[in-house]
């Protein structure tokens, strides 16, 4: 696998020898320190270009950062619509493991980029002087958001209103109905909750990462093991379990932020426990 810095002087090198190249950035997770250094982390790339047809006409220019084993071109694709506008992406997985992101746009974009970027961005290359102001990479973007009282209740409500999709999915034997309503919409903000509640513990100026991948660093040992258990089960009886764990868990945690911040407890949890117990009690 290549290092770091033979990766880094591959992609610059190349930006530096090609005119059409004029600016280059760093983006995510290496321009962040907040987030531990490994070999895996992507290489996330942008060049910003002079000429982009000529780049798209042909993808032989990517030869020069090493041998492919497979591409993804995002804004060449029928089934999943373009989202950048004029830029232009490659993801592409090398044969030595490493993995590159790199996005071309129009040298015209510079200020869109900057203004639209998340704060994770480093200068690499800038032949031009077109970037006047120092830019320094942050992850405040991404920083824990300490909740209003309205975004705290949209929280539980939406929570608990999703519940009783999932218990309806259970009581069918709709099983997939019920386990995608679990994962994509009913744990989701049972993290956000638990988010809050790291955040009331212990500031809102940093983040759990990506996904929540951190957030096990600032959970008691019983919780996180408990949030881990609802990401099992492919029977219904399982399902159910892990519908229970998270209501579980879902009020302690509100609970905690209501207390803290001051909020109103809504009764969300009061009622729809009892309409789930009497659908299940019903429909087993």
């Amino acid at each position: 696998m290549r290092t770091e810095r033979e990766m880094m002087n591959t992609l610059l090198d190349f930006a530096k020898n090609d005119e059409r190249i004029r600016l280059a950035t760093l983006e995510g997770s290496r321009t962040n320190r907040n987030i531990a250094p490994d070999a895996l982390r992507d290489y996330d790339i942008s060049y910003f270009v002079t000429d982009m047809e000529s780049f798209k006409q042909s993808d032989e220019w990517l030869d020069a950062f090493g041998e492919r084993i497979m591409m993804q071109k995002p804004e060449d694709m029928e089934l999943f619509p373009p989202e950048l506008g004029n830029w232009f992406s490659y993801l592409i997985l090398f044969e030595d493991v490493n993995k590159v992101d790199l996005t071309l746009i129009p040298v015209g974009e510079t200020e869109q980029y900057f203004r639209d970027s998340d704060g994770l961005a480093e200068v690499l290359l800038d032949k031009d002087g077109l970037i006047e102001d120092e830019v320094i990479a942050s992850d405040r973007q991404y920083w824990i958001k300490k909740p209003t009282a309205r975004a705290f209740d949209d929280c539980c409500n939406e929570f608990w209103m999703v519940s009783t999709y999932v218990a309806k999915g259970l009581a069918r034997k709709e099983l997939l109905f019920a386990i995608d309503h679990l994962h994509e919409v009913a744990r989701p903000n049972l993290l956000r909750m638990m988010a809050w509640r790291i955040g009331c513990e212990h500031g809102f100026a940093f983040s759990v990462g990506k996904n929540y991948k951190f957030i096990d660093r600032y959970l008691p040992p019983e919780h996180w093991e408990a949030l881990l258990s609802t990401y099992t089960g492919h029977d219904v009886e399982a399902v159910w379990r892990a519908l229970f764990e998270c209501h579980e868990l879902f009020r302690t945690y509100s609970k905690a932020v209501a207390g803290t911040l001051g909020y109103s407890y809504p009764n969300y949890d009061g009622v729809v426990t009892a309409y789930i117990g009497k659908l299940r009690e019903e429909w087993g």
